[in-house]
């Protein structure tokens, strides 16, 4: 799954660490999703909407089309 996750973070300033620490998560974890080697808990993904203040769909993006 394709994300924006570290742009957001970067627009901010933010490390993965600092990041990390606003979700109750490790840095790993930040890194492993922003990889894309992880995809987050619908929870976690939630929890990162309401940070950025955005929907989740334009944090996540499946690469599927959508009509």
């Amino acid at each position: 799954m394709e994300n924006r996750l570290r742009i957001l973070r970067a627009e901010r300033g933010w490390s993965q660490a600092e990041l990390g620490g606003r979700l109750d998560v490790s840095r790993q974890a930040v890194n492993a999703i922003e990889t894309g080697k992880h995809d987050p808990s619908l929870p976690l993904a939630f929890k990162l909407a309401r940070l950025f203040a955005q929907p989740i769909e334009e944090i996540f993006n499946d690469g599927g089309k959508h009509d």
